[in-house]
């Protein structure tokens, strides 16, 4: 009898956490546990906003993965997963076999097949992009324009952190909606735009463009001038996601039953931005649901029926550089100003420490 594999592809919030709590439980001694990203420490991704606008040194988003016997770190580019043959497809190298599976291998920009829109803008999905994006903004001349397509928190987050790193610039965000955040109650919507309008950041919506093409933005007849785009305009899960050819929702998220697991292949289970939850893809959701993915893998090593209590997630906080902020509690209850700046502040400091 060889030793039994459970491998984890994505060293994000979702794998390091399922890696992380099977590592200070029990984890069976006939079991090893292989997890697969490609770079050798987890970057703190709800944070690449400040990395690209230059506010933080990429050092200090870099979390540690675990020292322990127990578990081998392979690097390496996922290409592909096998659910038949119980095999994972690595780029360049053998594939890997595998008793268990955690698919946890986050989300990349959605470009909504707008031509030139990959081509010509930068991203802050991957700490590589991020990097990119950082020297693309920063060598952006004097008074230069700066564009941020989409008005979510990653655009807002982005927008207001380059403000503190570039006073001088011209920052403007485009939105598709009515309004940025606009998922959000309106009182918060009034706090950000409000913020953005005092620090001279031009908000502009129901935007819909048609194209990029190098420093032109074409919003259907109008031409929008810039010298960089920044993408903050949508995500969907990882392309090897993409590629499998199993029950998804409506945005492409594996559809999973109770156990976190694909109903067709109860030795995969699919964790974070990969995986058809009820609410919106974060870190926070990835963690929750990552201890819960242990907690079932411990029940199945036992052979005893898993008992999963219902997933809470503790709210929203966003970041309006670094003195001011936002928080959404629960539904209704919204935070402004200096109090949900401090708790980010917090919840970062405790991520990076492992006391999430």
């Amino acid at each position: 009898m060889g030793m039994k594999k459970l491998v984890i592809l994505g060293g994000g919030y979702g794998g390091l956490t399922v890696a992380k709590t099977l590592l200070d439980k029990d984890l069976p001694a006939d079991t090893v546990i292989i997890m697969i990203d490609r770079m050798p420490y987890q970057g703190l991704k709800t944070e690449y906003y400040a990395l690209a606008a230059g506010t933080v040194a990429d050092i200090e988003l870099r979390v540690q993965f675990p020292v322990d016997p127990r578990l081998i770190l392979k690097y390496g580019e996922v290409t592909g997963i096998d659910p038949e043959r119980k095999l994972v497809e690595i780029a360049g190298d053998d594939p890997v076999s595998y008793d268990w599976l955690v698919i946890a291998l986050g989300c990349v920009d959605k470009y909504h097949n707008i031509p030139g829109a990959q081509e010509y803008s930068s991203s802050i999905q991957t700490m590589s992009s991020s990097r990119q994006t950082f020297l693309n903004v920063n060598n952006c001349i004097p008074y230069g324009q700066v564009t941020i397509v989409g008005g979510g928190l990653s655009g807002v987050e982005m927008a207001a952190e380059l403000r503190e790193s570039r006073p001088d610039l011209n920052i403007r965000i485009l939105d598709r909606g009515a309004s940025v955040l606009s998922p959000f109650p309106e009182k918060l919507q009034r706090y950000v735009r409000d913020w953005m309008q005092e620090h001279d950041i031009e908000l502009r919506s129901h935007i819909c463009l048609t194209r990029l093409e190098g420093n032109i933005l074409h919003n259907q007849q109008e031409e929008i001038q810039t010298d960089v785009t920044v993408w903050t305009a949508g995500i969907q899960p990882s392309p090897v996601v993409q590629a499998l050819n199993l029950p998804k929702d409506n945005v492409g998220r594996l559809v999973i039953n109770e156990y976190h697991q694909l109903p067709d292949y109860t030795d995969i289970y699919v964790v974070g931005d990969c995986a058809a939850l009820p609410f919106s893809p974060s870190g926070q959701a990835a963690e929750a649901q990552g201890k819960q993915v242990a907690e079932v893998l411990t029940a199945v090593w036992k052979n005893e029926p898993p008992r999963l209590g219902k997933i809470k997630l503790k709210g929203v906080l966003g970041a309006l550089g670094k003195k001011s902020g936002f928080g959404l509690m629960g539904k209704r209850t919204v935070i402004m100003g200096m109090v949900p700046r401090a708790l980010k502040s917090g919840v970062l400091w405790m991520s990076k420490h492992h006391l999430g």
